[in-house]
């Protein structure tokens, strides 16, 4: 499969580069390229991940299917056969790795949820017994499960700088109330049945982030959805509470990151072909165990 790091479709109009995704303006639909670039501390790096791009259209492809029971989602379909004919000269970068989607108008936060005590969330927790201001029980450790998911929005920043977290209060400053309890209901519920749809298949998803946008007055699922770079994948069979997990996600790469004398700023290091390797395995593991799929070589 073809290593695809950036598009430049000629006679296709360019409106974003994010820091994984390339987005096209086709008229009355997106054109979202998922790209084989990763980031790591909100920072590009230099060496793409073979196939990476792949897995992450893919997964989220089908989860968008597995979540139209709870709320619309922007996919139109991930066929290049089913684009625009202007999109066909560029099959070979479009093919696994793209989707034609509907023109939402993205909320300005993020979407998080929390099912398992990690991260930035475990610190918090260390500190002060909260999570982003929400109260958790005592004698939690690392990697305790949370019965009730929390929800623990954020702003979302501009390329190259941080997301801040946010309390719900402030989120409905921001949406208003009905709308800001909408986006809270939805997002406990996708995470929820993602969860346990998850882990039936060996996976735990610990945590998640992800959007939503306003169309034709509603509200509807955009960007990615529970992949492995948007949530921590845990492999089920060897959870144990009380120490970090290994993972199907990214962490790898950020724990190699950590490793080096690097100030976690713009320009990022270049990774060792064991590391790319070993990361592209990782998320080509995810995509096999959740969805049963492998990719062409």
């Amino acid at each position: 499969m073809k290593i695809v790091k950036q598009t430049d479709f000629k006679g296709l109009k360019k409106v974003s580069q994010g820091k994984v995704r390339d987005i096209y303006d086709l008229g009355g639909h997106l054109l979202i390229v998922t790209t084989d670039r990763i980031s790591a501390f909100d920072v590009v790096l230099p060496d793409p991940i073979p196939r990476k791009g792949f897995v992450l259209n893919q997964i989220s492809a089908w989860w968008f299917q597995r979540m139209t029971g709870i709320m619309p989602h922007h996919m139109v379909s991930v066929s290049v056969d089913e684009f625009p004919k202007e999109c066909l000269p560029y099959r070979d970068d479009l093919e696994g790795r793209s989707m034609l989607v509907k023109k939402a108008r993205p909320l300005p936060v993020e979407c998080i949820v929390r099912g398992y005590l990690t991260g930035t969330g475990l610190k918090d927790y260390q500190k002060t017994g909260r999570v982003c201001g929400i109260e958790l029980p005592q004698g939690l450790t690392e990697s305790s499960r949370l019965e009730q998911p929390i929800f623990t929005p954020s702003t979302k920043a501009d390329q190259g700088f941080h997301d801040e977290n946010i309390s719900f209060e402030n989120m409905a400053g921001i949406l208003g109330r009905e709308k800001a309890e909408r986006v809270k209901e939805l997002s406990l519920r996708i995470y929820t049945q993602g969860r346990a749809i998850a882990e039936d298949r060996g996976i735990i998803i610990a945590d998640t982030k992800f959007e939503m946008g306003e169309f034709e007055g509603g509200l509807m699922l955009i960007d990615e959805l529970l992949t492995p770079d948007s949530s921590r994948f845990w492999p089920k069979d060897s959870y144990e509470e009380g120490k970090p997990q290994p993972s199907f996600d990214k962490q790898y790469l950020r724990d190699y990151l950590n490793t080096l004398d690097w100030d976690k700023r713009d320009p990022g290091p270049a990774l060792p072909p064991e590391v790319v390797e070993n990361t592209s395995r990782k998320y080509l593991e995810a995509l096999e165990i959740l969805a049963g799929q492998k990719p062409v070589q």
